[in-house]
């Protein structure tokens, strides 16, 4: 190839990564906006995990004290914690990514 077919080529290549990567970088954004848009309600969902109401609500429902209706994940035993395990797992892999 000549010079200029060889630059023209770079160049198309350079173009396709800029537009993956630009899709990319956006979509990342918006996760992080939504993300950042309910830490509060996530760090209230480990204080309530860890400080005692999730045990007491946890018996109260093993006890039959709670309507049959009612949506009650939070009551498993492995949701809340699972969602902490996945969420230090993704905060390791964000800051490795970012090396």
């Amino acid at each position: 190839m000549d010079n200029n077919t060889e630059r023209i080529k770079r160049i198309k290549d350079m173009e396709a990564a800029l537009d993956i990567s630009k899709a990319a970088v956006d979509k990342l954004a918006e996760a992080m906006d939504a993300y950042e848009a309910v830490q509060d309600r996530y760090n209230a969902l480990l204080d309530y995990y860890s400080n005692g109401q999730w045990r007491a609500d946890f018996e109260a429902d093993e006890e039959g004290l709670l309507p049959a209706g009612l949506k009650r994940g939070v009551l498993s035993e492995d949701a809340v914690y699972d969602l902490i395990t996945e969420h230090r797992e993704l905060m390791e892999r964000m800051r490795v990514a970012v090396k």
